[in-house]
């Protein structure tokens, strides 16, 4: 793919820069049974795992908590960096997403109000998440689910924390 480039103080520079969307997501198994939000997106009602953006100023582990607390109201303790994925939703888009899947628990679950998209949090057996795939929000629901028990993931010491 042909790149258009322009010049900027003395250097060559690509026309427009890639800039995808980070998220986060967490994934939590408890007794055979997966935690999904029923959720509001792209004029529909479809199933994910809590996930959002990253935030400015906020380290990727913050934000996996944050958003897990928002969406479920549970509170996520990370494990491991399960995966990190790149997401194109439409090959002709520019729109891109990197997403970074940690494994976790929950703790205690407070009383407080869900983000305004979110209809209910569920818990789902494999073949529950299988039988919905049609509704989940992108292929990357079922391939976390994958991912998660084909290994372990990885330490978080991966994640830097003063650059993270």
């Amino acid at each position: 793919m042909r790149r258009a480039w322009r010049t900027g103080g003395g250097r060559r520079m690509p026309e427009a820069q890639w800039k995808p969307h980070v998220t986060v997501a967490a994934l939590c198994e408890r007794d055979g049974k997966f935690l999904l939000v029923r959720e509001k997106a792209d004029g529909g009602i479809v199933y994910n795992q809590p996930a959002g953006h990253l935030e400015a100023g906020e380290s990727l582990v913050d934000a996996v908590i944050r958003e897990t607390l928002e969406e479920t109201r549970y509170v996520f303790t990370p494990t491991a960096m399960q995966k990190i994925y790149r997401y194109l939703p439409e090959q002709t888009s520019q729109r891109s997403y990197m997403r970074f899947l940690f494994r976790g628990e929950l703790g205690q679950s407070d009383d407080g109000q869900l983000d305004e998209d979110i209809l209910s949090v569920e818990w789902m057996s494999y073949d529950e998440v299988l039988a919905c795939r049609k509704q989940h929000r992108s292929p990357l629901v079922l391939q976390s689910i994958e991912d998660y028990r084909a290994g372990p993931g990885y330490p978080l010491s991966l994640i830097s924390p003063e650059f993270s």
